[in-house]
């Protein structure tokens, strides 16, 4: 890329600390990646379980074609520092998403206010960019159809935080590296 950086106001500009590609860049490149068939097509789909190819993403972004048996969800988690974007390609999913910024270090149990829920439904072509921290889970609902999605992170994943939710109160179960999920 050759624009050069400016101070961030909004999501979508950049930074003179971000230089990668912006949400609306990982946006319009996964959108374009879900409409290859022939790429969606050649993913291998498993009955029991997500399966997932590793693509070259725009900037140096990392990228990802996933797919979603029927009932298969992520749990919730969040992406750290990076920004990232996604869209259905084949099936429908859901986002829940917390409409609320968590501390990034010193917690292990937060009790969330009412308010902060999100639910999207992403039938096929149904998009979603986020910036840092975004705390969501990604769900396939259908109990019969495979979904098949695509997935861009920037900077590249350094590391995720799982949670588990009970009610009102998230809790910090682990964090993951790379090396846990590649």
């Amino acid at each position: 890329m050759t624009s050069a950086p400016v101070q961030a106001t909004s999501p979508t500009q950049r930074s003179a600390d971000f230089p990668g590609p912006t949400p609306a860049q990982l946006l319009e490149f996964v959108r374009r990646t879900a409409a290859d068939a022939d790429l969606v097509a050649a993913l291998p789909l498993d009955p029991e379980g997500r399966t997932w190819v590793r693509l070259g993403g725009p900037g140096g972004s990392e990228a990802w074609l996933i797919g979603w048996p029927p009932g298969a969800g992520t749990g919730w988690h969040d992406h750290a520092e990076s920004i990232g974007a996604f869209t259905t390609a084949v099936g429908e999913l859901t986002e829940n998403a917390l409409a609320v910024r968590l501390p990034t270090e010193g917690w292990r149990s937060l009790e969330l206010a009412e308010g902060n829920d999100r639910r999207r439904k992403l039938p096929p072509g149904g998009s979603r960019a986020f910036g840092h921290h975004h705390v969501h889970e990604v769900v396939n609902e259908s109990p019969t159809e495979h979904a098949v999605s695509v997935h861009a992170y920037y900077p590249p994943l350094p590391l995720m935080r799982r949670f588990s939710r009970t009610g009102s109160v998230l809790r910090l179960e682990r964090v993951e590296r790379p090396e846990d999920w590649q």
